[in-house]
């Protein structure tokens, strides 16, 4: 009962953000480790596997959100400053909302938080092996940073 009511809170949030708001700023992160793997992971309001990420917050740059984030959602800790790959319009989100995206080199994993209300999972997987699931706009991004796809500017 608690997780839906937090899916219907977060939903009746995002409606009200895209009524009231001229413009909402997100964040996702790019994390790759050592081993080739990127970071991914599964809402519990949400279908599909993504970037972390989330919104700007008040008086918040947008790397300090992707920063933030990546601890909240997976528990990686960036270790220097990322790098922007791109600034992309998120139609569906309202035709106002704007995903930054940030590509973290060096980040060290402190502990995974359990799945909890916002998070259901959390993995590393292959560029070339994503789970089930993995959004089209994840794949996209992934396709861009790593392959060298040209971005058209949208989510």
């Amino acid at each position: 009962m608690a997780r839906l009511r937090t899916r219907v809170f977060r939903a009746a949030r995002a409606r009200w953000t895209r009524s009231t708001k001229g413009m909402t700023l997100g964040v996702r992160a790019l994390a790759i480790d050592a081993d080739g793997r990127v970071l991914l992971v599964r809402h519990a309001y949400t279908s599909g596997w993504h970037l972390p990420g989330g919104g700007v917050e008040i008086g918040e740059t947008a790397e300090a959100a992707a920063i933030r984030e990546l601890v909240e959602e997976a528990g990686v800790v960036a270790e220097g400053r990322p790098s922007l790959l791109g600034l992309h319009f998120n139609v569906a989100f309202g035709g106002r909302d704007h995903v930054a995206l940030f590509r973290f080199e060096r980040f060290s994993k402190g502990p995974q938080p359990k799945p909890n209300s916002e998070i259901a999972e959390i993995g590393w997987f292959a560029p070339d092996a994503l789970p089930e699931g993995a959004t089209p706009a994840t794949r996209r991004r992934l396709a861009e940073a790593l392959e060298g796809a040209e971005a058209d500017g949208r989510w």
